[in-house]
């Protein structure tokens, strides 16, 4: 029985990953075998077709998107989320409101987060033209341009992720020891000497750690570009979720989108791995 008893303790976490995780997985390695129906069944075996299709077609296309969309709006959001929370953990006066200020994003929805830069970047009557207008710039197109549709979505991950980078970083902010301030204080340190041999090294854990969740975030972004470009103009936004998604869901070829899923499931795994690679070795530990 005392063998048995943790067991029974993470029995229901491994149920719930079961159900959700394992099954979907092995479920969608087993349809990207298979032409299905329009239900989604299985009918015809084709062994590996469907990934070798993927590797010449549209897939490498939009992944090569997404790539763009996470190199855009990572560091970005890791150094934006970096300097408000340096800024709000300064000893002053109302440094609790902005905090509360930068952090207010957390509480938006995605959905939400699009539907009001939707309006903002209306090329017609959005702000964002309007103020461009009164400083003499001409009006963008920012979601109809191939040009400037995939920044104008990063800009609203950007925002919306921003609120939970800031917050991480204020909290490893708030776990550096004061003693080493005051030590370098009494070397003569300056305050960007401080920053950058004290503060850097000491947070770099937490740096690493949200670099890991924000390159897996934006691999995975879809709402922004659903609601806001729907994957155009001339597939300028088109991500490998949202490709994956039309397969399923509006053109009915569950095998071929099992098969996107899970190709993108082993490029995540890559970066994943590369990041842990190259990065973790400059992560100091206390």
């Amino acid at each position: 029985m005392e063998r048995l008893e943790p067991y029974l303790y993470i029995a229901p976490s491994l149920t719930v990953l079961a159900i959700f995780v394992f099954y979907p997985i092995l479920r969608s390695i087993y349809l990207s075998l298979f032409l299905t129906d329009p239900l989604g069944n299985p009918k015809v075996f084709i062994g590996l077709e469907h990934y070798a299709s993927q590797l010449s077609g549209t897939f490498l296309q939009s992944l090569l998107v997404t790539i763009k969309f996470v190199l855009y709006t990572v560091p970005v959001g890791l150094v934006l989320g970096l300097i408000l929370a340096l800024l709000a953990y300064q000893p002053l006066k109302g440094t609790r409101f902005f905090q509360l200020v930068f952090s207010s994003p957390l509480a938006v929805s995605a959905a939400t987060g699009a539907t009001i830069f939707l309006m903002m970047l209306n090329p017609v009557s959005g702000i964002v033209n309007y103020v461009m207008g009164l400083l003499g710039i001409g009006k963008v197109h920012w979601l109809t341009d191939p040009r400037w549709a995939l920044w104008a979505v990063g800009m609203v991950s950007i925002w919306l992720r921003l609120g939970f980078n800031f917050v991480l970083m204020l909290s490893g902010l708030q776990n550096v020891p004061e003693e080493l301030y005051e030590a370098a204080l009494v070397d003569g340190a300056g305050p960007w000497a401080r920053t950058w041999h004290i503060t850097l090294p000491m947070i770099s854990p937490t740096i690493f750690f949200a670099l890991v969740v924000g390159v897996i975030h934006a691999f995975q972004v879809f709402t922004e570009i659903d609601m806001m470009t729907a994957g155009g103009p001339s597939n300028a936004t088109s991500v490998v979720v949202f490709q994956i998604y039309q397969e399923a869901f509006r053109k009915y070829e569950f095998g071929a989108a099992s098969a996107q899923a899970i190709l993108l499931f082993i490029v995540m795994v890559f970066f994943t791995y590369l990041q842990f690679r190259l990065g973790e070795r400059r992560v100091h530990y206390q």
